[in-house]
C-alpha cells in the first residue's frame, strides 16, 4: 500500500466541510449535520465532548459505524483545452468509539475515527499537470477522560494520536509539460482535545469544546521526473490539521424534543505556505522551480453555524440537520487539488431500539457546494489565472451503525 507524501495531498481535502477535515464520526453526528456537542447520548460523547460522559447513565457504551461517501466530480470550465472534469470517488469511512464505567467522579472512553482526508483525480491534460491524483488518509485514535466538578457541571479532555498516509501523482505529459512527480510518506502526530459541559436546568446544556492543531508533518520519497528521466528523493512537507473550537448550547422539551444550535470556529489561517523539503539538491532548474519553491496558500480562519433537531418516538428517534459552511480557500491560492467553495450541509437519520441495549440506525447527509467563478488575473495557478470557474463537487454520505449498552 503506497503511503503518501506530500502536503499537497493533505491540501486536498475535505469531504463534508471545507478544507480537508470530516466532522462527522458516527451515527448521531452524521444525522444531525455534526450539530452535537452539548447533546450526546451514546458512546461517541467521548469524541464529541468528553465531558459529558460523567452525565452518563453508569454502564459501558460500545458503538460503531461505516460511511460510504460519494464524491461527485468537479468541473472546470474555461476554453478548450483548459476545461476539464475530475472523476468520480467512492469513499468508506469507518468509526468506533466506547465509554467505560464511572470510577468515583472519573470516566473514561477511546474512539477511532478518521477525521480527514479523501481522493481528487484528474485525467485532462491540464487538470493532470497538478493533481493527477491525491489521496489522503488520516486515522485518529482518541483516548479520553472526565471529571464531574458539580452535580452539573464537568470537564474532559483526551490525547490525539494520529496516523496520516497518502499518495500524491502529477503529470504534464498531455499538457505539452515534460514533468512528473510520484511522492509517497507518512507520519504519526499527537495533539490533545479540551471539553466542558454545563446544565443550569435540567433540560438546558451548554458546552465548549477545542481539538488543538496538529502538524502532519508528512516524511516519504518523492521521484520527480524531467522527459522521462527521473531521480529519488528524501522529502518531507508539514501542514496544519487546524485547531477547532466548538460553542455549543442544547434545549430538550419532555424528554422528547431536542434542539442543538453549535458555532463552530476552526482555525484555518496556520497553513500559510506549502513548502516541501528534499534531502539533496535538484539539479535540474526547471524541476526545482516547479516542486521545490515555496506555495502560498494564505487560507483564513472559517465559521460554520450548526443546527440539529432530535425527536423521540417510542423505539424510534429522527434526527436532522442544516449547516452553514465558510471555505479557507482564497480566490489567489485555489488550486486543482481542492476546488473548494462555500457549503449547505443538510442531513437527516434515525434510531431504532431493538431491544434495551441495542440499537442500530441510517443516516444521510448532502454536502452542497456553491459554484465558484474566478476573475482573470486573481489565481496563482496558471491556469486558473485565466479565469473561468467550478461548478459539481460536494459529497453525499450515507452512514449505518450499531450500538450497545451493557
Amino acid at each position: 500500500m503506497k503511503k503518501i507524501i506530500a502536503l499537497s495531498v493533505i491540501t486536498s481535502g475535505l469531504l463534508t466541510a471545507a478544507g480537508y477535515k470530516i466532522p462527522e464520526q458516527s451515527l448521531n453526528s452524521m444525522a444531525l449535520g455534526a450539530a452535537y456537542v452539548a447533546h450526546t447520548t451514546g458512546a461517541d460523547t467521548n469524541y464529541y465532548n468528553p465531558a459529558a460522559m460523567s452525565f452518563m447513565v453508569d454502564k459501558q457504551y460500545v458503538e460503531g459505524g461505516v460511511t460510504l461517501a460519494h464524491l461527485p466530480s468537479n468541473e472546470y470550465t474555461l476554453m478548450d483545452p483548459y476545461s476539464g472534469e475530475s472523476e468520480e470517488e467512492n469513499i468508506w469511512i469507518p468509526n468506533a468509539h466506547y465509554v467505560a464505567n464511572a470510577i468515583g467522579n472519573f470516566r473514561w472512553g477511546v474512539s477511532l475515527t478518521a477525521p480527514g482526508g479523501l481522493t481528487k483525480r484528474w485525467n485532462t491534460p491540464f487538470q493532470k499537470l497538478y493533481a493527477e491524483e491525491f489521496t489522503l488518509k488520516i486515522v485518529e485514535l482518541n483516548p479520553s477522560a472526565s471529571y464531574k466538578v458539580t452535580d452539573n457541571f464537568s470537564i474532559g479532555g483526551g490525547v490525539r494520536i494520529i496516523y496520516s498516509e497518502g499518495v500524491v501523482n502529477s503529470d504534464g505529459a498531455d499538457a505539452g509539460a515534460p514533468l512528473k512527480r510520484e511522492m509517497e510518506g507518512d507520519t504519526i502526530e499527537f495533539g490533545y482535545n479540551l471539553a466542558m459541559l454545563y446544565k443550569p436546568t435540567n433540560d438546558i446544556n451548554l458546552a465548549i469544546t477545542y481539538r488543538s492543531n496538529v502538524d502532519l508533518k508528512e516524511s516519504g520519497q518523492a521521484n520527480l521526473y524531467f522527459g522521462g528521466v527521473g531521480k529519488q528523493y528524501d522529502a518531507d512537507v508539514t501542514v496544519p490539521l487546524p485547531a477547532a473550537l466548538n460553542i455549543a448550547i442544547s434545549k430538550t422539551w419532555n424528554n422528547t424534543f431536542t434542539l442543538e444550535a453549535v458555532y463552530e470556529r476552526t482555525y484555518w489561517s496556520k497553513y500559510k505556505t506549502l513548502d516541501f523539503n528534499y534531502g539533496s539538491p535538484i539539479a535540474n532548474p526547471i524541476l526545482d522551480g516547479a516542486f521545490n519553491a515555496p506555495i502560498d496558500k494564505e487560507w483564513k480562519d472559517t465559521n460554520t453555524f450548526r443546527f440539529g433537531a432530535t425527536v423521540v418516538l417510542d423505539k424510534i428517534t429522527l434526527m436532522m440537520g442544516l449547516a452553514i459552511d465558510e471555505t479557507p480557500v482564497p480566490d489567489k491560492t485555489i488550486g486543482f487539488e481542492l476546488p473548494d467553495s462555500d457549503a449547505t450541509i443538510f442531513s437527516m437519520g434515525f434510531r431504532y431500539q431493538q431491544t434495551d441495549a441495542l440499537s442500530w440506525g441510517a443516516a444521510f447527509l448532502y454536502d452542497g457546494k456553491d459554484a465558484r467563478a474566478l476573475a482573470p488575473g486573481i489565481a496563482e495557478n496558471m491556469v486558473l489565472s485565466n479565469g473561468g470557474g467550478f461548478t459539481g463537487g460536494g459529497a453525499y454520505l450515507t452512514t449505518v451503525g450499531v450500538a450497545y449498552e451493557f
